[in-house]
């Protein structure tokens, strides 16, 4: 049934342009100065019909973002191959998955990446299509970490699974074919979040940083206000209302907003961090504050690429079986790593 499901969304999403927006509610969605891409258009259409996340429980909600994934993720990156294993973590065994490309440079750092989900939802399979694009293009492997999810498991639960497993990988680089003792950090929206807290503890802990910070539409600061939060808070498939419900359940009622294992952007000097590659959605509540880190890193010294993609909305490493443009902007986004690999 999922096959033929998919079927479907596939010649639905491959109607022309003006036939998908009439399918969408009509007209084109222009805001910001921005205009959104027609096949996350559908889906933001489609998805006024369905329950909104906040209205269930994070299992409910965990089951349902899986089901829907599978219908939008691309298939497997030809060339890559994976295995799942686990490792030991503060709070017991860490799942994690590695993907090796056929094609591998052994001078290349291991980068471990930490999945979407608003420390709440998520598994390995949310970012699978993603970390095997990653990995061949990149010609380096990736480890992908299963981090434990709130409510069970609060902040900084998930965020020391990732620590541990960043240390765990940067010690057997070399075992997955990378160079010894060599490790990048990566992650998208919370992802993101646990990697630039991860370079800024490394160099609070006086470790050594890591080779470069991949943040993919990172949440950056869960204490303030930016235009942004307001401009698109309706938006799918972030918007504040599930942000709220996310922060709700990730941080509990004890937690500072503005400890800066939350919000990153709240400490005060970035000298000396990992260059970074910075990617923001157009449509998304977090594009400011995204924007906002990266001209302040750049401020700071340090070596930093960014990058909007304007058309897309939140999450779209997860919809490169759906989104043409998604698929091409998680491509060009491997291939920024590559870059920063070779310098």
């Amino acid at each position: 049934m999922a096959d033929v499901q998919k079927l479907v969304l596939k010649t639905i999403l491959s109607l022309p342009t003006p036939i998908l927006r009439a399918l969408s509610g009509g007209g084109v969605v222009y805001r910001g100065g921005r205009t959104l891409d027609p096949r996350f258009q559908f889906f933001a259409h489609a998805a006024r019909g369905l329950p909104s996340m906040t209205a269930l429980s994070p299992e409910e909600a965990r089951a349902g973002s899986a089901k829907g994934l599978l219908a939008v993720s691309g298939p497997p990156e030809v060339g890559v191959r994976n295995e799942s294993l686990t490792i030991d973590g503060p709070g017991g065994q860490i799942p994690i998955r590695a993907y090796r490309p056929a094609e591998q440079d052994s001078s290349a750092p291991l980068i471990v990446f930490a999945h979407f989900g608003g420390g709440v939802i998520g598994d390995l399979e949310t970012c699978h299509a993603f970390c095997g694009i990653l990995a061949r293009i990149a010609r380096t492997a990736v480890l992908s970490v299963d981090y434990r999810l709130a409510p069970d498991h609060r902040f900084p639960a998930g965020l020391d699974d990732v620590l541990a497993a960043y240390r765990w990988g940067r010690d057997n680089a070399a075992r997955f074919g990378a160079a010894p003792g060599q490790a990048a950090i990566g992650g998208d929206s919370m992802g993101g979040n646990f990697a630039a807290v991860l370079a800024q503890e490394m160099q609070r802990a006086g470790e050594a940083q890591p080779a470069f910070q991949l943040l993919i539409y990172p949440a950056v600061d869960v204490a303030s206000e930016s235009p942004s939060m307001a401009t698109y808070a309706d938006s799918y498939p972030l918007s504040r209302p599930i942000m709220e419900w996310f922060m709700g359940h990730y941080m509990g009622p004890e937690a500072d907003p503005a400890d800066p294992r939350l919000s990153p952007d709240k400490t005060q000097d970035l000298t000396g961090l990992a260059p970074a590659i910075v990617v923001t959605a157009g449509f998304d509540p977090l594009v400011d504050q995204g924007e906002a880190y990266a001209k302040r890193l750049i401020a700071a010294g340090v070596p930093t690429v960014y990058r909007c993609y304007d058309s897309l909305a939140h999450g779209f490493t997860a919809f490169t079986g759906a989104v043409p443009a998604a698929d091409a902007a998680c491509r060009e986004i491997a291939a920024l790593v590559r870059a920063e690999i070779e310098k």
